[in-house]
């Protein structure tokens, strides 16, 4: 922690900071065409930070229009791909280069504390750049297993243009799983980032336009409310659009390409993810920090949040004591204190979105064990506490719907068939967690949870090499590893006869 340096030198670098506000289209930064701005607020004081240009249809318009221009030219599609390995190659170092600006802006911005940032929101950034950018020219394309009087080849080509919608929980390091992959493949991309949490990308335009990508090539374009996100989701000129986001905003996405050019669609949406731990957990301490971490670290605000705890009955009071006792050593700080454990929510209207949840949860008859208030009131800012449920049913709407926030639903149970069943109980299927000695059981019960995601005896564990990504209403397509290529790029088969 001690690259961290301390909660005064963060303040200082804070009130020092510059913060991007424009558009950054066709190598250009600009206003949007109607001149319309929306507040960027710190979540954490109330106060704003900026006001940033609110790119509408017209300005979407713009960006898809130059980002088809650049691929057409082939000033990167055609790149030769040891050059556009060195420009991503670049792009990486740059972020590693400017973390600490990086990492201030999205914490300023989304309110998660600077440690997060700075030891890994950034740093993976980075890496994923890097790792795509390595991946350029690793990758082959194939010949067919023909007769001897064919050639058949089978060739991977770029889509062309690429929307990319962002949220606002992980707003760099979203983006680098979408963008990275996409210009990797020769694509083009326009990047819309959630309106909560757009400094970063914007600031990722500069860099990239340092590290050498050309102008039309990345566009970002940063709006108020449904606007931008719908323009580029009906705009017939967006091959695809891959989306991490809400189901229902997911849903609109599908709509929006029926309604248009059937673009393709990829989907990274909701989650309500089981945590199991078995009575022969091989070490409780490890699997309850990993059971606070996993649904209080980032204030609660992750898609694979293990929201959802299941605990065997035999177990279940030293579990439940030791799980108490780490959730209230992650009280909410000041996001630009490296001691803080969590942040402040994302915004005002989120705040209430899981205050909602936590009045729900006990008029519906779940026993309240820990937190449940807001905090730091005096701040300015939205703070909630690390909260726990017991839930005697899995009807209540804090076990079936996603909060994305620090409120965890705790259930009892006896044997493994009741314990996946539970876990199964659900609409979505994004990530899931289990703790046992047994390694038959873990197997057994891996192959049997409806998950895109499992982990055993850990919990959010993994890195760029493997996919990421559910099923069910958790959306399909999978972010990171090299299969996340595959969205990116079309098959070509081209048949020769020799004879």
């Amino acid at each position: 922690m001690s690259e961290l340096k301390d909660l005064e030198y963060w303040r200082g670098r804070a009130r020092a900071l510059p913060i991007p506000a424009h558009a950054y289209i066709d190598g250009q930064w600009t206003s949007a065409a109607d001149g319309a701005t929306f507040d960027c607020i710190n979540p954490a004081t109330g106060e704003q930070l900026a006001r940033v240009a609110a790119c509408g249809a017209a300005d979407v318009d713009r960006a898809v229009a130059a980002a088809r221009r650049a691929f057409e030219a082939g000033v990167w599609s055609a790149m030769p791909r040891r050059e556009r390995k060195a420009v991503l190659l670049r792009l990486a170092a740059l972020i590693e280069t400017h973390r600490e600006e990086l990492a201030l802006l999205e914490t300023l911005d989304m309110g998660k504390p600077i440690g997060d940032t700075m030891l890994y929101d950034i740093p993976e950034a980075a890496r994923t750049y890097a790792w795509y950018a390595e991946a350029i020219d690793k990758v082959y394309d194939e010949i067919a297993p023909t007769d001897a009087g064919v050639l058949a080849t089978i060739t991977r080509e770029p889509l062309g243009v690429v929307a990319a919608v962002v949220p606002w929980n992980y707003p760099l390091l979203m983006a680098s799983w979408k963008v990275a992959p996409a210009l990797a493949a020769g694509n083009s991309v326009v990047l819309k980032p959630a309106e909560q949490s757009p400094l970063t990308a914007i600031r990722l335009a500069a860099l990239a336009e340092e590290a050498g990508v050309p102008p039309g090539v990345f566009n970002v374009v940063p709006g108020l409310g449904a606007e931008a996100g719908q323009a580029l989701g009906r705009h017939p000129d967006v091959d695809c659009l891959a989306f991490t986001g809400s189901t229902a905003t997911g849903k609109r996405f599908m709509e929006y390409s029926g309604q248009s050019n059937l673009k393709r669609v990829w989907l990274e949406c909701g989650g309500k993810s089981p945590h199991i731990v078995f009575d022969d957990c091989p070490d409780l301490d490890r699997a309850a920090l990993a059971a606070a971490i996993g649904i209080f670290n980032n204030q609660g605000e992750i898609c694979i949040a293990g929201s959802r705890l299941y605990v065997q009955r035999g177990i279940y009071d030293t579990f439940m004591a030791k799980l108490e006792a780490h959730a209230a050593a992650m009280q909410p700080g000041d996001p630009l204190d490296p001691r803080s454990a969590m942040g402040a929510i994302v915004d005002g209207r989120q705040f209430d979105r899981v205050m909602s949840y936590v009045e729900a949860g006990q008029r519906e008859g779940a026993r309240l064990r820990a937190g449940g208030q807001a905090a730091r009131a005096d701040s300015g800012g939205w703070f909630v506490q690390p909260t726990i449920f017991e839930c005697p049913t899995q009807s209540l709407s804090i076990v079936k719907e996603e909060i994305f926030g620090p409120v965890l639903a705790v259930t009892v149970f006896d044997t493994e068939a009741e314990a996946v069943a539970m876990a199964n109980d659900s609409a979505y299927g994004l990530g899931a967690g289990l703790w046992t000695s047994d390694l038959s059981r873990a197997h057994r019960v891996s192959r049997r949870l409806r998950s895109g995601l499992v982990w055993v005896n850990c919990y959010m564990d993994g890195d760029i090499t493997v996919p990421f990504g559910g099923v069910k209403q958790s959306g399909f397509g999978r972010d990171k590893s090299l299969h996340a290529l595959e969205k990116y790029q079309d098959l070509k088969t081209t048949w020769i006869r020799l004879e």
